[in-house]
C-alpha cells in the first residue's frame, strides 16, 4: 500500500542506486555480536548523508513552484544545511541559511571549519542568529524579506523533516527491507539517530508495514524521550496522512534518550569513544553531533542485553565533515 502512494510524489533522482547495507566484521568480532551498517553516509552529493533523501522530495517541490532560492536553518554546523547548499549549487538555485551557535563556543574550527567551510564553497548567504527557538516563523520572515526583493524562496525546514521530507525515509525504509529480506536473516533492530524527526518517522512508518516485528530505535541527539516522542509521532502522522493511509497498525515510537547529554553539538565521553572505536576497527567515520551518539547508544545496548537475539543494523546518516569542527575534543 505504502510504496503504490509513495509513487505519486514528485522526486529528483539524486541517489541513483539503493546505499549499501554491509556487516562490520571487526566492530562484530569486537561487540560479540553481528552489526550491519546502512550506508546512507555515501550518498552521492557534497561528502554524503540523509538529507539527501529528504531533499529529493523538497527540490522536486521547489522547482514545481518555480522557486529560485532555497531558504533553511540549523546549526553552524548543519549536515543538513550543507547538503542543501550543495543541491541548491547544483541546481542552480540560490541558498539562504539561518545558522545558529548551539553551544556558545568561540572556536574558530568550530565557527569557520568543517560544514561552515563548505558553505562558503557552495556559495550559500548566510545570517547568524543567537537561536532558532523560533525556526517556522524565522523562515518565514526571512522569505517574506527575499521575496520582496524579487526572489522566489522555497523554505526547507530544519533538517528537511516535514511530511513531504520525510517521504525519502519511507522510501529508505522500502529499500532496507528488501535488503534484509534479501539477506534471509532476521534482524533484532535497527538503530539511528533521532534529531528533526523526518529520519526516524518516515523509516519507522515503511518498516512498520514491511517488516512489523523489527524494532526501529531512536538514540536522541538533543531530547528527552518525553520532547522527541511527540516529534516523532506527530510527524509519523502527518507523513501518513499525506500518503493517504493510516499509520500502520504496528507504528510505535522507540527512543532511548541517556546519550544526548549535556546537549546537541557538544559530544560526551561515550560519543568520542564510540568514534574512535569505529575508525580504529572499521575505518568508518562518525561524527559528534549524531552518529557517534547514535553508536553509543547501541554498543551500550549490546552491553546491557537490550536487544532480542539477531544482527543489529545501524543506520548512518553521515555527518562526518563536522569532525574536522571539534579538534580540541581529541587532546586528552
Amino acid at each position: 500500500m505504502i510504496d503504490r502512494q509513495l509513487a505519486r510524489f514528485n522526486r529528483l533522482d539524486l541517489l541513483g542506486a539503493p546505499t549499501a547495507l554491509e556487516k562490520l566484521n571487526r566492530l562484530s568480532a569486537w561487540a560479540g555480536r553481528d552489526i550491519y551498517v546502512k550506508r546512507d553516509d555515501c550518498t552521492p552529493l557534497a561528502l554524503g548523508g540523509n538529507k539527501l533523501r529528504k531533499l529529493e522530495y523538497l527540490a522536486a517541490d521547489a522547482l514545481s513552484k518555480d522557486a529560485d532560492t532555497l531558504v533553511t536553518a540549523g546549526a553552524i554546523q548543519s549536515n543538513h544545511v550543507r547538503q542543501t547548499a550543495a543541491l541548491a549549487a547544483r541546481l542552480g538555485l540560490g541558498c539562504v541559511a539561518l545558522l545558529e551557535n548551539p553551544i556558545g563556543t568561540d572556536s574558530v574550527n568550530y565557527l569557520s571549519n568543517g560544514n561552515r567551510l563548505l558553505l562558503e564553497l557552495f556559495d550559500a548567504k548566510v545570517e547568524l542568529v543567537d537561536n532558532l527557538d523560533n525556526a517556522d516563523e524565522q523562515l518565514q520572515a526571512l522569505a517574506v524579506r527575499l521575496h520582496a526583493s524579487g526572489r522566489k524562496p522555497y523554505i526547507v525546514p530544519i533538517g528537511g523533516s516535514n511530511a513531504l521530507g520525510a517521504l525519502g525515509y519511507v522510501r529508505a525504509g522500502l529499500e532496507l527491507a528488501e535488503q534484509i529480506t534479501q539477506s534471509g536473516q532476521t534482524f533484532a533492530g535497527v538503530v539511528l539517530a533521532s534529531g528533526s524527526a523526518g529520519t526516524h518517522s518516515g523509516l519507522a512508518v515503511a518498516l512498520a508495514e514491511a517488516l512489523p516485528a523489527l524494532p526501529v530505535i531512536g538514540v536522541t541527539v538533543s531530547r528527552t524521550d518525553e520532547a522527541q516522542r511527540p516529534k516523532v509521532q506527530g510527524l509519523a502522522e502527518r507523513t501518513a496522512e499525506l500518503l493517504g493511509v493510516r499509520l500502520p497498525e504496528h507504528f510505535n515510537v522507540q527512543l532511548w534518550d541517556e546519550y544526548f547529554a549535556p546537549r546537541y553539538g557538544e559530544p560526551n565521553a561515550g560519543t568520542l569513544a564510540a568514534i574512535r572505536l569505529l575508525a580504529a576497527q572499521e575505518g568508518l567515520l562518525l561524527d559528534p553531533v549524531y552518529t557517534g551518539k547514535a553508536m553509543a547508544g547501541l554498543l551500550d545496548g549490546i552491553a546491557r542485553q537490550r536487544f532480542d537475539d539477531g544482527p543489529l543494523i545501524f543506520l548512518h546518516t553521515g555527518g562526518a565533515p563536522a569532525l574536522f569542527a571539534y579538534p580540541e575534543v581529541w587532546s586528552d
